[in-house]
């Protein structure tokens, strides 16, 4: 690659990546993937839930004191398109945006892209709410922190 097809290639990912919030780097593991020597579907799951958490903290909400106040944040729908695989030592950044959707209600829209030429892997959307340890919708303090 030259320095010219580098730098384009660096240009289109801060772009992309400018269309997130928040953006975490990461990079596939051995035993992350199934006998076809690609990630498992479950796997991406962790990886959109692992971001999700660095995005609340990044906001300043921590999802376990919230949990020790009785306030417990549950996903109650995901919505996973798969586009193309990843697999093991691949490197790939997840891209998240946060909306809130109803008085009670937020999603997460997250994609993930392998780092070379920002390859679209999946793109997914997860519906949130926040309950109450007796299983109620109820609204925090710092819910306003959602856009």
């Amino acid at each position: 690659m030259t320095d010219v097809q580098a730098s384009e290639e660096r240009l289109a990912t801060e772009t992309l990546q400018g269309e997130y919030e928040h953006v975490l780097d990461f990079q596939v593991r051995d035993y992350e993937c199934d006998l076809q020597g690609i990630v498992n579907n479950a796997v991406y799951q962790n990886y959109l839930e692992h971001a999700r958490h660095q995005f609340l903290i990044e906001k300043g909400l921590d999802f376990v004191a919230l949990s020790a106040q009785g306030i417990n944040l549950v996903v109650i729908r995901v919505e996973i398109d798969y586009k193309s695989p990843l697999r093991a030592g691949d490197l790939f950044w997840l891209g998240s945006r946060l909306k809130k959707i109803s008085r009670l209600k937020f999603v997460f829209e997250q994609s993930i892209y392998r780092s070379e030429k920002n390859v679209s892997i999946i793109n997914a959307k997860v519906t949130g709410t926040s309950m109450n340890n007796a299983g109620r919708p109820v609204r925090f303090k710092g819910f306003d922190l959602i856009e």
